[in-house]
């Protein structure tokens, strides 16, 4: 999403060797241009693949045909049209220093690019939300929480998103007719980028740390609770029917054995320190995937939309150095990397999948 303008570290007639590195001898600059087109392709395909793999479990996989998998689905797909829409230019602008495509497919890479980057983020806020309400109201949602709202849930996600992308539109057919040097939203325009950058990061943001902490705080009552097991009353064949062994317990009363007869009633309670050993499990688990969830995103993506919004503030008063801007470019990109990693590396239906995958792909 280049929201910063590039058009002062170079003029038109400008070397892009000279102002990549400008001390640099060109053989070696063009050793330095060649690994990092070979680390950025890495990135690209690899982005691709993961989202890929992602799509055809779902596809394939008859358990993975739910509404909350169709959000992870919609998000891998919205992560692989940044794999191929926006990274591929991305990187032969980042290498190369210099947009030589014309404002037609300028036009068309910027719309693209925060349309499919915005739309990212935003289906991390919708897939939030799906699993707030499945966890806080869990019996009432599951009777609402059908195919028909996760669609309109992504079509909520991608009308947003084309919200924020379309006003760069409207001045950029303003601009006099001349060849680009550089390719990137004009930040002159001040209240655009408040709006673009609040929309696209800062409310979505506040939205996943609000909805994740709730998320976790109803989980984690949830965990400590006593078990709904304690202090109930089971016959004997239903306690032999319903355990397998695994859970510890004490019997408050003497199971009869011998003569068949009607059975009596038992009354179960869980050991205390197996329940809080578990509980205390749970919660780590939940407590790491959800730092994972929130440190991806946060991480991946601060830096840039920091950057994005102070440099227009400060009005050239506080320059940065273009190559960190470009990295703040691609560490956000690399979040449509995580994301398939992060959404289905905890769920073991998806790692089931995969697995199938991989076996259909060698006997293939």
């Amino acid at each position: 999403m280049p929201h910063s303008n590039k058009s002062s570290e170079l003029s038109p007639g400008g070397s892009s060797n000279t102002s990549w590195v400008p001390w640099a001898a060109p053989s070696t600059v063009h050793s330095l241009q060649i690994s990092l087109a070979v680390v950025l392709s890495t990135i690209t395909l690899a982005t691709g693949l993961a989202n890929v793999f992602v799509i055809l479990a779902i596809a394939r996989t008859q358990k993975l045909h739910t509404p909350a998998n169709y959000l992870i689905g919609s998000l891998a797909l919205t992560d692989l049209l940044v794999a191929i829409l926006v990274m591929p230019i991305s990187i032969a602008y980042t290498v190369s220093r210099r947009w030589a495509y014309g404002q037609v497919l300028c036009d068309v890479w910027l719309f693209s690019d925060i349309t499919c980057c915005t739309a990212s983020i935003l289906h991390l806020c919708a897939i939030a939300l799906d699993r707030y309400w499945a966890v806080t109201d869990a019996l009432a949602y599951s009777r609402r929480r059908t195919a028909g709202r996760a669609a309109a849930m992504i079509a909520a996600v991608w009308l947003l998103s084309v919200c924020i992308s379309l006003p760069p539109l409207f001045w950029r057919q303003a601009r006099a007719t001349a060849e680009l040097a550089d390719c990137t939203v004009n930040t002159d325009q001040l209240s655009y980028t408040i709006y673009s950058t609040c929309g696209a990061f800062y409310l979505p943001s506040a939205l996943l740390l609000a909805l994740y902490g709730r998320i976790y705080a109803a989980a984690r009552s949830r965990v400590l609770r006593p078990s709904a097991l304690a202090g109930k009353r089971f016959t004997t064949a239903q306690l032999i029917a319903s355990s397998s062994g695994s859970s510890p317990c004490t019997l408050g009363a003497g199971i009869p054995t011998g003569r068949p007869g009607p059975t009596r009633p038992v009354r179960v309670r869980l050991a205390g320190r197996g329940r809080r050993g578990l509980s205390s499990a749970r919660e780590r688990r939940a407590t790491k995937t959800l730092g994972i969830i929130l440190g991806a995103f946060i991480g991946c993506w601060l830096p840039f939309f920091v950057a994005s919004l102070v440099l227009p503030l400060c009005q050239g008063a506080c320059p940065l150095p273009p190559a960190l801007f470009d990295f703040f470019t691609w560490l956000g990109y690399l979040n449509s990397l995580i994301n398939p990693v992060v959404y289905t590396a905890f769920n073991e239906e998806f790692r089931q999948a995969f697995q199938k995958l991989v076996r259909f792909r060698k006997w293939a």
